[in-house]
């Protein structure tokens, strides 16, 4: 049995991070807040190397995040909402390199996935819309096969991305550093490297 305090500390977390997701989806969606819509961030997404359409895949991780973030702040179908999220952040973990965020890492999007879980697991407490109706769409099972689901879902499509192609600085420091290696392997090693 949770207390009123916990019950607040979790509207909080709801409202925070499921806020903070709803405007992201809505970047993707719908442009807003500074974001590029579905053509924008469909050709970043195509520029990672996912399968299938950028366009596609923008929209729905789009929808994961509006959506999910929404029924989070909610308190609405939160197993669904939380695992919607997990799989989604789990998916944007894949494309950073590194943990800490401010060098490009995962930092950001795998606690989102984590405070995704733990709201799906835990439930919303009982300031919550899914307290109101007595838990009808959050059961325990919705959010179990909602976290099974998304996360093989995540699987697959991090398996199936492709190395994204490389930009023309990067097959041009490529180049020389093959040529560098070629000139030294003929040349014998160079006395001023060591």
């Amino acid at each position: 049995m949770t207390d009123k305090w916990t019950d607040v500390g979790l509207l909080a977390i709801r409202l925070g991070v499921g806020g903070t997701l709803a405007a992201h989806g809505a970047q993707k969606l719908f442009g807003w807040f500074g974001g590029y819509g579905p053509d924008g961030t469909g050709q970043w997404m195509d520029s990672l190397g996912f399968a299938g359409s950028g366009k596609t895949n923008a929209i729905l991780a789009g929808l994961a995040e509006f959506g999910g973030g929404s029924l989070l702040a909610l308190g609405l179908a939160t197993g669904p909402a939380g695992a919607a999220v997990t799989g989604n952040m789990v998916v944007a973990s894949s494309t950073h390199t590194g943990f800490w965020n401010t060098s490009g890492g995962y930092e950001l999007p795998a606690t989102f996935a984590l405070i995704g879980a733990a709201l799906a697991v835990g439930g919303p407490g009982r300031i919550s819309l899914d307290h109101a109706l007595d838990h009808a769409l959050n059961r325990k099972w919705m959010a179990v096969v909602g976290l099974a689901a998304t996360l093989s879902s995540a699987a697959y499509v991090i398996s199936n991305r492709q190395q994204p192609p490389a930009t023309g600085d990067e097959v041009s420091a490529a180049e020389s550093a093959a040529d560098d290696t070629a000139v030294a392997g003929a040349d014998g090693p160079d006395p001023a490297a060591g």
